[in-house]
């Protein structure tokens, strides 16, 4: 992706479900923004609060998370995660954003220094599971410190091997990470990325203990040792890769 843009078409990308398949879905962007330096991450987030973050909000967009690592791999970077109601609205979005002017305005300053701003983007588009067909925002938790957020990925060797894995999340695996007292964020299929065909979720904890508590807790739960003990759930027959990332949110970002 083109260093000096930083709303742009998806390119570039594979699609793993056809766009007619969104349904009443949300339709979620992931949108990496790679830094090496520390001014590029000042310059990033300040331009990310003052202009994207209300431009969006003044076109109906979100809701919207603002994020960066703690634990994760080519750090730094900031992760944004943006909502729309159907791929017409994610279309409209870029020439809409450029149409305000204090949005514009901060974005040819953010664009124009001698120094670059950023490394390179990278972004995919998700549709929400139907289990899960829309981002949950967290309860409020006014004066206690931000919660921290896991962000997963699930690479599948095939599309059969990806829905499978995707039915097993709708049918019982949400369900068990809510009665544990996780926080799911949202759940999406990959249709447009890399290393497809695979699936990507978010989920809130309060702190890393309570992380590795509810972890070890989901391992031993009986539903869930039930739930994988079905043949056509073994990991080795759905599941090729997974990777994570441990997340704060910035500030400003609505899920916090």
């Amino acid at each position: 992706m083109h260093r000096r843009t930083f709303l742009t078409t998806v390119a570039s990308a594979g699609l793993a479900t056809p766009p007619a398949a969104a349904g009443p879905n949300a339709l979620l962007e992931l949108r990496y923004i790679w830094m090496r330096t520390g001014s590029q991450v000042t310059r990033t987030t300040e331009f990310l609060e003052k202009y994207l973050e209300p431009a969006a909000r003044r076109q109906g967009l979100g809701p919207l998370g603002f994020f960066n690592a703690v634990i994760a791999a080519e750090s730094p970077f900031v992760l944004t995660l943006t909502s729309y109601p159907s791929f017409e609205a994610f279309g409209q979005a870029r020439d809409r954003m450029h149409a305000d002017p204090e949005f514009r305005k901060g974005f040819e300053e953010y664009n124009s220094m001698s120094e670059l701003s950023y490394i390179r983007m990278e972004n995919s588009l998700l549709r929400a599971f139907d289990g899960m067909p829309r981002v949950a925002v967290p309860p409020a938790r006014a004066g206690r410190s931000p919660r921290v957020f896991e962000l997963r990925t699930y690479e599948s060797n095939n599309g059969q091997a990806a829905r499978t894995k995707i039915g097993m999340f709708n049918q019982a695996e949400i369900g068990i990470f809510q009665r544990l007292g996780m926080l799911p964020v949202f759940f999406g299929e990959t249709l447009v990325g890399r290393n497809l065909p695979n699936l990507t979720y978010m989920l809130a904890f309060d702190d890393l203990a309570a992380r590795e508590r509810l972890w070890r807790a989901f391992g031993s739960d009986p539903g869930w040792q039930k739930l994988r003990a079905r043949p056509e759930f073994s990991d080795a027959l759905i599941v090729s890769n997974i990777s994570n990332a441990i997340l704060r949110p910035l500030p400003f970002s609505q899920i916090r």
